[in-house]
């Protein structure tokens, strides 16, 4: 399917359509072979979601981290892994989805197989360059007078 997604929400003949993106499977299939990392992304204009396919390889690990701002699904599509959280560690397999709630301390560690899932959270905004005046309203917005 080639479609232009202009991402605007305008008249019926101009608005985005529904398009199959990626071939989940075919990723899988690679198996070992695939390379570690992201195998795909989520680019498409005017989208209001982020997503990737990642693997990792055994044994290979996302360190702990903190997200403050999103909450992200995470898939397994193929593999295993450990999850490890504030309350524990939990086993992750191939079909088990995960809600990894926006504030909350993980870690994942694949397993001996390694692991590729899907990750999909709201796409962060973008930079935008403001005026001085801008950012001085935000300094007094949070209490920093600059004096």
């Amino acid at each position: 399917m080639a479609v232009e997604d202009s991402g605007s929400s305008g008249t019926a003949a101009h608005s985005p359509l529904p398009r199959v993106l990626c071939d989940t499977a075919a990723l899988v299939s690679q198996g070992g072979d695939a390379p570690a990392g992201a195998l795909w992304k989520l680019a498409e204009t005017g989208r209001q979601l982020d997503a990737n396919v990642v693997r990792l390889p055994a044994g290979g690990r996302v360190d702990t981290h903190t997200e403050p701002d999103l909450d992200v699904l995470l898939l397994v599509l193929d593999g295993a892994a450990r999850l490890d959280c504030a309350d524990g560690e939990h086993p992750l397999r191939t079909g088990v989805l995960t809600w990894l709630p926006h504030g909350s301390t993980r870690a994942v560690l694949a397993g001996p197989d390694g692991v590729t899932y899907l990750t999909v959270h709201r796409r962060r905004p973008g930079m935008r360059i403001q005026t001085p005046q801008a950012a001085d309203r935000l300094r007094r917005s949070l209490g920093e007078d600059g004096a």
